[in-house]
């Protein structure tokens, strides 16, 4: 693998997870700064088969999951930046797995690592989003006090977004080890199942502040504002249910969630899942990874797939849409060999 000469750069990694917050703020970073795909590495001995896909009675090749690295070089030359997308966590062999992507960042001279992550509480979802911070050195501590987050005090973090920083900090020798941050995106807690861009929106906001890094979220604004209207009104049939339901309920009494405990990237429990599939907005419901796509669906789809091709910055409104329509995981590939380098 040919690496390039990078200034004091910084890498983001970013996996799938609860409200989509971690990988579409990734993907945003992808799009809107014309981001590079720098290199791709395997490790398929961490990752079981549990299934395989079968079409038109044929089954099909396995598939593990894939694991990309792609590059920003900063004009400004502040930091360069890396990003690492990742399609699947292991099952096993995690700490393993975070030491062979940091042995490719001291290859790239990383000075500092990044995850991004939600935080399930039980905000409403038309409440300003949070964001929590967690980190491995004092001095960035201060740095996160200083831009009044709210730190994490106690508890966890939750697979390769704790780890990974772990492993950045741990590494031998000790000049090896690189200090870590982990910027965690306030969602919905009822909401989990459902991309919230909100999350993702305070998450940049802050990231860019730390880096300096002059980056447009308008859109990312628009879609926040969007999600949030929707999600607004569907929790407020849900509470008139609620209350059609139970007639106790004192006049004007409101069934809304209230500050509770919280958790960063673990899965919302059943019921809540079931509440919000039930009742969600027709904008919001999917075919899903075995329905399928009306020609009208793929049609645009191809359609944003050529634009995104010719202006990487469209990019993140085809993400929006394969979201939306819940096959993003059938295009994904295709989806980040959009940011490969152009030919010659």
């Amino acid at each position: 693998m040919e690496l390039p000469q990078l200034h004091h750069p910084w890498l983001i990694a970013v996996w799938p997870g609860m409200g989509h917050v971690a990988i579409n703020a990734g993907i945003y970073l992808l799009a809107k700064l014309g981001m590079n795909a720098l290199a791709e590495f395997e490790t398929p001995d961490l990752f079981d088969v549990e299934q395989v896909e079968v079409k038109e009675g044929l089954i099909q090749p396995v598939r593990r999951p894939r694991h990309r690295l792609y590059v920003w070089q900063d004009p400004q030359q502040r930091h360069d930046l890396v990003v690492f997308v990742g399609e699947a966590q292991p099952q096993w062999g995690k700490y393993a797995f975070c030491r062979h992507l940091m042995d490719i960042a001291r290859k790239l001279n990383v000075e500092r690592v990044f995850t991004f992550a939600a935080m399930a509480t039980q905000m409403h979802p038309r409440q300003r989003s949070r964001v929590f911070g967690a980190t491995t050195d004092p001095a960035y501590r201060d740095e996160l006090k200083q831009l009044e987050l709210h730190l994490l005090q106690d508890g966890h973090i939750g697979g390769l977004n704790g780890i990974l920083l772990a492993a950045a900090a741990e590494a031998q020798p000790a000049e090896a080890q690189l200090p870590g941050t982990c910027l965690l995106g306030e969602m919905p807690h009822i909401f989990a199942q459902f991309p919230f861009p909100k999350a993702s929106l305070a998450i940049l906001e802050v990231f860019t502040t730390i880096a300096r890094l002059d980056l447009d979220l308008t859109e990312l604004q628009r879609e926040a504002e969007r999600v949030e209207e929707q999600l607004g009104e569907l929790l407020e049939r849900v509470q008139e249910k609620y209350r059609e339901l139970h007639g106790e309920a004192e006049e004007g009494e409101e069934i809304e969630p209230e500050e509770g405990e919280e958790a960063a990237e673990e899965a919302a429990p059943e019921a809540d899942r079931e509440t919000a599939s039930a009742e969600a907005p027709e904008d919001t419901r999917r075919p899903g990874r075995n329905g399928k796509l009306s020609p009208a669906d793929q049609q645009h789809i191809e359609q944003l797939f050529t634009e995104a091709a010719a202006d990487r910055s469209k990019a993140f409104e085809l993400k929006r849409e394969l979201d939306r329509l819940g096959v993003f995981k059938d295009y994904e590939d295709r989806f980040l060999d959009l940011f490969k380098k152009p030919s010659a």
